[in-house]
């Protein structure tokens, strides 16, 4: 682990974890793309045994809150999440970079994720409202949608319309009011 670098894992604590692309590039801009990694990360809950709160996929980067895994730690899910989405998503790019760098004789780098990832410890129910509101908000505040509700890549709609999405939410963690949903 890199100094300075330190995750605090066994407490039970909720993790708010957030991950960008390589280079903040919109590697995630395609509604195929986000949806793959969605189907993604419910294949890794399933694997590992987490809870997964809210969530939100956006063009450069991720947004989850997680509890911690039943089978190893949550840095040995971000990577195994990591993996299979760069394996997933970048032949594409692979064959688009190798006609590129004939015509334009470039070296473009093959990473889809930046190398660390950002995790926050939360342990109030306050955070726990604050990080949900500051995800499902995130679509809007980039001018993506107009209302929450039509950015299909978040678990909003699951706490707004008690709706299944492509991976499951379990709101068993502390249901949040109708008041608070709508705010």
């Amino acid at each position: 682990m890199p100094a300075g670098l330190h995750r605090t894992y066994g407490a039970h604590h909720l993790h708010f974890i957030t991950n960008s692309c390589y280079r903040r590039m919109p590697l995630l801009n395609s509604a195929r793309a986000r949806g793959r990694f969605l189907s993604i990360l419910e294949q890794t809950r399933l694997k590992y045994g987490f809870v997964v709160v809210g969530y939100v996929v956006m063009p450069e980067h991720i947004h989850l809150l997680l509890t911690e895994p039943e089978i190893g730690t949550l840095s040995t899910v971000m990577q195994v999440l990591k993996q299979r989405t760069a394996r997933a998503l970048l032949p594409k790019r692979r064959r688009r970079d190798a006609r590129q760098r004939e015509l334009f004789g470039e070296s473009l780098r093959r990473a889809f994720w930046q190398a660390r990832f950002y995790d926050f410890n939360v342990w109030m129910e306050k955070k726990r409202v604050e990080k949900l509101r500051y995800m499902h908000r995130n679509p809007v505040r980039r001018a993506l949608v107009e209302l929450p509700e039509q950015w299909r890549w978040s678990s909003y709609r699951h706490y707004f319309f008690g709706e299944a999405g492509p991976v499951q939410v379990n709101a068993g963690w502390g249901e949040i009011s109708f008041r608070d949903r709508v705010a």
